[in-house]
């Protein structure tokens, strides 16, 4: 009989150090857990800016587009006056 209550020590100790292990990897995945719930934040967040950030630039591009044909009209027109003004400059030297 005291062979068998000295098994049976041994194994409530045994279940005794199982039951420790077990919290201890129960704690340890809910911190991986909670790691793991600001990592998807953060990643949310990443994701948020990155639309946010792609957005702007695609609103610059159009803005850059526009202006290049400005610029491409304003120098046309530049070079168009700068033609008209040596005209001019020529016929008044011939009159």
């Amino acid at each position: 009989m005291e062979e068998v209550l000295s098994e049976l020590k041994q194994i409530n100790q045994r279940l005794d150090s199982i039951e420790n292990r077990l919290e201890s990897v129960e704690c340890r995945l809910e911190s991986v857990e909670n790691r793991l719930e600001v990592v998807e934040f953060e990643q949310q967040q990443i994701k948020q800016a990155v639309l946010e950030t792609n957005e702007k630039v695609n609103r610059l591009a159009v803005i850059q587009e526009s202006q290049h044909r400005i610029i491409e009209l304003l120098s046309a027109r530049s070079i168009q006056h700068e033609a008209e003004l040596k005209r001019m400059s020529d016929l008044q030297v011939v009159v």
